[in-house]
């Protein structure tokens, strides 16, 4: 079941359990506008080449659009209209006053150089520049693109409109970035984790975990639970796999991958088959890479008690219900890694003020929110008899369908 089918299908089975009006949740479903744009470009060789863009804006009823935007060989409209309105979810779960969208182009970015990025960046944001903005939808840095990424849409932008900081968050601090930003999605990873086990009990100091995905994402959410006591024993990312059973040294494993750009030959861990590591044992199991990697054919051999959704979609519903009557606990992605979402919001707040915050309150801050959201997703799961991907499906989807109803829609 690819991305989009799988959203569409939380999301009505939290309509069925809110009981929404079939009108009203066939409107939440379909995107406010969708975006498709050629991106042509001269290569350093002098030769052109054009790529498809994309913007899908999924809804506006509680405020600004937000969402990343991505460079991926496997961008499709699918993909950016689940993803879209996955931020939806996410935003309202997270109760910050956006709405959600999501963008991207089918490129390869490590085929590109620099300049090329460049020109590409620019170009999309010339076709689209008309149809974002800080009160109408504000890009994220996302898989395959980052903050120099943003500082160039930042640049061609207020080209047009003048200076505009706030148009794009996870810019670099020098143009306006929010200290605390690059480890956002990581820490409230690691405050959602927090947030779970003590509900039962648990501390991370005492448990083990396997963390797929070595990135930005996961590679902060290992640094911040191995200083919390926690015992990291396996990770993966594309270069390969490696495992401790005694607990792997993060920091000297960074400081590994930015020297060889791999995770193989450290000298700290044995190799290990990267397929093995989402059945490896552990407490908890957090896949921070790309969707659909738990699914129906190795979803049985799980061994994990705690799956905590760093990715995107990394579960198929298949997946999800074979994990469920195993009695695996899973916190969901549109609550757990809502970190990102989060700061890139308190950036904005902080740009549109002219007034930044240090490090500390951001950190502050974003442990209230997402803590916070837990206990809300909690009310939702004793109010409705239901698990925590429902507990939080249905408390984004009540969110934006009250919000929807306030402003004067008319079923």
């Amino acid at each position: 079941m690819n991305a989009l089918a799988a959203t569409n299908r939380n999301f009505r089975n939290a309509a069925r359990i809110l009981g929404l009006d079939s009108k009203i949740e066939k409107s939440l479903l379909i995107p406010f506008r969708e975006i498709k744009v050629e991106c042509t470009i001269p290569k350093d060789d002098g030769s052109l080449v054009s790529y498809v863009g994309f913007r899908v804006q999924h809804d506006n009823a509680r405020g600004p659009m937000k969402g990343g935007i991505r460079y991926h060989p496997e961008v499709d409209p699918d993909e950016v209209n689940a993803l879209a309105q996955l931020m939806t979810w996410k935003t309202a779960v997270a109760d910050i006053p956006y709405g959600g969208a999501k963008g991207g182009i089918g490129c390869t970015p490590r085929e590109l150089s620099m300049s090329e990025l460049e020109r590409l960046t620019r170009v999309f944001t010339q076709k689209i520049h008309d149809l974002i903005g800080i009160h109408t939808d504000i890009p994220a840095p996302d898989m395959g693109t980052n903050a120099q990424t943003m500082a160039w849409i930042l640049d061609e932008y207020s080209k047009f409109h003048g200076h505009s900081p706030a148009v794009v968050t996870g810019k670099p601090i020098d143009l306006g970035g929010s200290l605390g930003r690059d480890a956002a999605t990581g820490r409230g990873v690691v405050f959602a984790t927090e947030a779970l086990l003590a509900e039962h009990g648990k501390k991370i100091k005492d448990l083990t975990f396997v963390i797929q995905g070595f990135g930005n994402v996961g590679s902060w959410a290992a640094r911040l639970i191995h200083e919390r006591g926690g015992k990291v024993i396996a990770v993966s990312d594309i270069t390969g796999a490696v495992t401790n059973p005694n607990g792997i040294n993060v920091p000297e494993l960074i400081s590994h991958k930015e020297k060889t750009n791999s995770l193989v030959n450290f000298q700290g861990a044995d190799g290990m088959d990267p397929n093995e590591l989402l059945v490896h044992e552990c407490d908890v199991l957090i896949p921070c890479a790309l969707g659909g990697v738990l699914n129906r054919e190795n979803a049985a051999g799980v061994r994990a008690k705690f799956i905590v959704e760093a990715a995107n979609h990394p579960t198929d519903p298949e997946a999800d219900e074979i994990l469920s009557k195993k009695g695996v606990l899973i916190l969901p992605d549109i609550y757990a890694n809502a970190g990102g979402v989060t700061v890139s919001y308190f950036e904005w707040v902080q740009n549109i003020q002219g007034f930044m915050w240090d490090e500390e309150k951001v950190n502050k801050e974003l442990q209230r929110y997402m803590t916070r959201a837990f206990y809300n997703i909690k009310s939702m799961c004793k109010s409705h008899n239901c698990n925590l991907r429902m507990g939080a499906f249905t408390l984004g989807v009540n969110r934006v369908a009250r919000a929807t109803l306030l402003r004067g829609w008319e079923a």
